[in-house]
């Protein structure tokens, strides 16, 4: 019994000790307090001198918690003028009503009486897939329905399929809208290097490519309307200077499920804030991979596709913008797109989606640096604004902030945190994204305490990204349903052997523990409601931690 009973009075002393150092010279009884704390361990004596921690506390541990308090605030205030920032931008848009049509010259396509379709400029339709059994249908239907002179379009499907079965279904899918008219092409290779990249990079070496004149470019789960290529292509035969033009993205299933309403929220403000006001200031933001339509000439001169890192879209609108090229985002033309319903699979997605930008910024900044194409002020936007604040800083200031400063700020009762940071700030920016999502402001709550949880992961990805670690080009597809997500079959579609194992996340529990304590030490001795916040958050990472998220 003994032996068992050692671990639990060795933790039980250690916790002592830890309450001590956190605790100690914090209270008016400091100096009536005895100056030794002991334990005894099978007979071995362990003590402490108390006056050592009040001294270690006091010089060392207390003045570096005030000091990243300080960092803390400073990244706050930066994060919260950028906001204001881009929504002052959007707010000016919507004000004198700047749309795109109204800043470029847009035309409809017209068809000429004499040479027929040949003034319809010659477009060519991208489609990667990987193993996409559940949405090849709807993606490879979707591109073969767009309203374009058959003559003058060209789709074409980039299948990376390993599973034979689906390799046949892409045939199948294939041969029965050629047999309508439409110029469909399959292309494989024989490997997977360089992921979607190099896929893209492959099929651009066909040599009916050479005849076109834009590419648009849908992920496998991706459904453009009839009229997209009517209302997009325009901006680009009338303007030369453009090289891409970005669409916005719309949700099937939002409404599947908590997650995806969290996640309809962010993206929602990420092509509201970011897209619409760097398209309106900078003609510049970055490409989404998909729903977009680039201009050849463009794509050619800024080098093409390049796998050296996973965000070889961001990484080509980069390349493009330090060319000169401008890029226009439309907020009224919107794709089709399916949200990760499962928490594993968003957490893959996140992970590149932090990783890779972190780890472009680190190859770029050089480059950017000795660009002598564009102005300074568009150089310091893609250095501090669109790279440093958006995809680096911001990731490691809310993670750090609001799930380490602050629930640790409960043992450093003297350290004061200013009510702007924690409240006001926050409520502001918080406001400012709701916005792009009315329907769901009464989730703002769960929104709040869900993205927390997720910057975790996208700042342990951006450390990777910067860091290049060992898994900076991890590339994990994430798993579409497609039509299955209205089936009463879901359940079944990859259901794991050992679904309790399946569903653990052991950091998100980690730390869901560590806020629960901190929590209950706020509760017992503190003396202000912050237990209220940690004991939700404490909450949102335990339940993450046990698997109880998405579908």
């Amino acid at each position: 019994m003994t032996m068992f009973l050692k671990p639990l009075v060795f933790l039980q002393d250690s916790f002592l000790a830890f309450l001590s150092i956190m605790h100690g010279g914090s209270s008016e009884d400091a100096a009536v307090a005895p100056k030794r704390l002991e334990a005894s361990i099978n007979g071995v004596r362990i003590s402490i001198e108390t006056t050592w921690i009040r001294q270690t506390r006091s010089f060392l541990i207390v003045p570096v918690f005030k000091f990243l308090v300080a960092v803390c605030l400073i990244v706050s205030l930066l994060v919260f003028v950028e906001g204001v920032y881009m929504n002052l931008v959007v707010l000016y848009v919507k004000l004198f009503k700047r749309k795109p049509e109204k800043v470029y010259k847009w035309e409809p396509m017209q068809e000429d009486i004499e040479v027929g379709h040949e003034t319809y400029p010659m477009v060519l339709v991208q489609i990667p897939m990987y193993n996409e059994k559940e949405v090849l249908q709807l993606s490879i239907g979707a591109a073969c329905r767009l309203i374009w002179p058959l003559d003058r379009i060209i789709v074409q499907v980039l299948d990376d399929s390993t599973d034979e079965t689906i390799k046949e279904l892409v045939n199948t899918e294939c041969g029965k809208w050629e047999s309508k008219g439409i110029n469909i092409k399959c292309e494989r290779r024989d490997n997977r290097n360089g992921y979607k990249a190099g896929a893209l990079k492959q099929g651009m070496k066909h040599n009916y490519v050479k005849l076109c004149d834009y590419v648009a470019i849908f992920d496998a789960d991706f459904q453009p309307e009839p009229d997209y290529l009517q209302r997009s292509i325009p901006f680009l035969v009338h303007n030369p200077e453009v090289a891409l033009v970005q669409a916005r993205w719309r949700f099937m299933n939002a409404n599947k499920c908590l997650m995806t309403r969290m996640q309809e929220m962010s993206l929602n403000y990420h092509f509201m804030a970011e897209q619409e006001s760097g398209s309106t200031r900078h003609a510049f933001f970055s490409f989404n991979g998909t729903a977009g339509v680039w201009r050849l000439a463009a794509m050619e001169e800024a080098g093409g596709w390049n796998d050296r890192t996973t965000v070889e879209d961001m990484d080509l609108a980069v390349r493009a913008g330090l060319l000169g090229w401008k890029f226009v985002f439309l907020n009224d033309l919107t794709v089709k797109s399916e949200l990760p319903s499962k928490f594993k699979a968003f957490r893959f997605q996140q992970h590149r989606w932090s990783c890779g930008p972190a780890n472009l910024f680190r190859k770029m900044i050089v480059e950017v640096i000795r660009n002598k194409r564009v102005t300074i002020w568009k150089k310091l936007y893609l250095i501090y604004s669109f790279f440093f604040l958006r995809k680096i800083i911001v990731h490691f200031f809310t993670f750090f902030f609001y799930c380490v400063i602050l629930p640790t700020s409960v043992f450093f009762p003297e350290v004061n945190i200013p009510a702007w940071s924690t409240f006001y700030i926050p409520s502001l920016i918080t406001l400012f994204i709701v916005i792009a999502t009315p329907r769901s402001f009464y989730l703002v709550i769960f929104w709040v305490l869900f993205e927390n949880v997720m910057s975790m992961h996208r700042t342990k990805g951006t450390f990777i990204g910067v860091l290049e670690g060992g898994r900076v080009n991890e590339w994990v597809v994430t798993e579409k349903l497609g039509d299955a997500l209205k089936t009463k079959l879901l359940p079944h579609i990859g259901k794991p052997r050992n679904m309790f194992l399946e569903r653990i996340n052991s950091k998100e529990i980690i730390v869901g523990i560590y806020l629960l304590c901190c929590a209950c030490y706020g509760l017992a001795f503190g003396n202000t409601l912050l237990y209220l916040y940690l004991f939700m958050q404490a909450a949102a990472f335990l339940v993450s931690g046990v698997g109880f998220v998405g579908t």
